[in-house]
């Protein structure tokens, strides 16, 4: 497991890995993927360095929601807010999850298939 120190997305925040954001404020940040799978693809992640969703506390209910909440909200400004998207959240290994820092993936622009791949 990745600390703060050596996280990609923690670097990210602290601007000394260079992303495309689209939305930032004191307690979240979003960016386009750098390997989209969609037409829009990007992340919504917390400025907290939370490794996965099973590490979340209770006290974090509070920043989950808005990340949901405005994952939703720039979907729509990206254009999936008429036809949808998929919001994704890998959590450790199995769950496909490739970086120890939570993070929503959304996914959209083009019908999408089930299953994912």
């Amino acid at each position: 497991m990745m600390s703060e120190e050596t996280c990609i997305f923690c670097k990210i925040i602290k601007g000394e890995i260079p992303s495309k954001k689209i939305y930032e404020d004191d307690e979240i940040l979003a960016f386009n993927d750098i390997n989209p799978t969609a037409p829009i693809h990007f992340l919504v992640i917390p400025k907290k360095h939370i490794p996965d969703l099973i590490e979340a506390r209770l006290e974090d209910v509070p920043l989950l929601g808005k990340l949901v909440f405005y994952a939703r909200c720039l979907a729509a400004e990206q254009g999936c807010g008429e036809k949808g998207f998929r919001l994704v959240i890998n959590c450790k290994s199995h769950g496909g999850q490739t970086v120890d820092h939570l993070h929503l993936h959304i996914i959209g622009g083009r019908q999408l298939s089930w299953p994912p791949g």
